[in-house]
Formats: structure tokens, C-alpha cells, sequence
């Protein structure tokens, strides 16, 4: 779960960067292997593209679960705040610097392809979980603006 201002700024700024790169982003997207991703986002190709945000240096030093991610996604960045030391971050990986108000990759990953299965597996469960989110939401708003709305239980 993102866990602090900080790095809801970045996932907000990550987010804005990859809709201008025309890429379609989720926050915090569980990957079939049980990881969670930051941000998560498919591309126009169909490409998977995976987010981690790091604030603070102790939680990149210690953080070994990583590699993880790489194999479920084409491209994979660390995404890290304006003031954060970039030079700690893997060097495998690509590094996005972002804020608030948007971001700036710093260095390209290095793209690598995924299996078919593999893909069609990320990719239905982007689909399922966007939607589901997309669903939730439409209930909140249509909650708020009628009055007394019964809503049936979803069990």
C-alpha cells in the first residue's frame, strides 16, 4: 500500500508521466505471483510496464523483493522523489524522478519480453482489476448523489 504523502506524490506524478507516454496506469497492482506493484500500466503495444517507489533509502536497501516484479513486466523503473539519492538504484533497472505534478524518466529500462502465457495472465488480470476499480467507483458516486440508494449486498 502506498504509505506516505511523499509517495502518493510520486505515484501521482509516475501516473501522469505514462498517460502523456500513452500508457494506461493502475495503482498498486497485484501480480499473478502475489507481488504488488506501485504503479502498473499497459501500453498501446500491449506492453506491461511495473513501478516500484521508493521515498526513503533504508526501504530501497533492504527491499529484496524486487526482482520479483521482472518477470511480468516488458519494462520495469524505480520511481524515486525530486531529493532522493538516485545513484542507490539498481543499475538493471530504469529510473523514473517524479512528483506531484509529474515526472521525467531519468534512464530507459531495458525492455525484455514476456511469455505469451505469461502475458495474457498480467494482462486479463490488469483488465479484471481496472474494471472492478472502474465499478467500485461508479457505486460511490452514484451513492453520493441519490439519496437513501439501497444497494444490493455483492455476496
Amino acid at each position: 500500500m502506498i504509505s506516505s504523502s511523499t509517495a502518493l506524490d510520486v505515484a501521482r506524478g509516475v501516473s501522469r508521466l505514462l498517460l502523456e507516454d500513452g500508457y494506461s496506469p493502475i495503482l498498486e497492482f497485484t501480480l499473478p505471483n502475489g507481488r504488488r506493484l506501485d504503479v502498473a500500466a499497459i501500453g498501446p503495444g500491449g506492453e506491461m510496464l511495473g513501478v516500484e517507489i521508493k521515498v526513503a533509502l533504508a526501504d530501497l536497501r533492504c527491499d529484496t523483493k524486487w526482482p520479483d516484479y521482472l518477470d511480468y513486466c516488458d519494462l520495469f523503473y524505480f520511481a524515486i522523489p525530486p531529493d532522493f539519492p538516485g545513484e542507490h538504484v539498481p543499475q538493471k533497472t530504469g529510473l523514473i524522478v517524479a512528483d506531484r505534478y509529474g515526472g521525467s524518466i531519468v534512464k530507459q529500462a531495458e525492455a525484455q519480453t514476456l511469455h505469451a502465457s505469461r502475458r495474457k495472465a498480467v494482462t486479463i488480470g490488469f483488465a479484471r482489476c481496472a474494471a472492478e476499480r472502474l465499478s467500485r467507483n461508479l457505486e460511490t458516486i452514484a451513492q453520493g448523489k441519490i439519496p437513501n440508494l439501497v444497494v444490493p449486498d455483492a455476496d
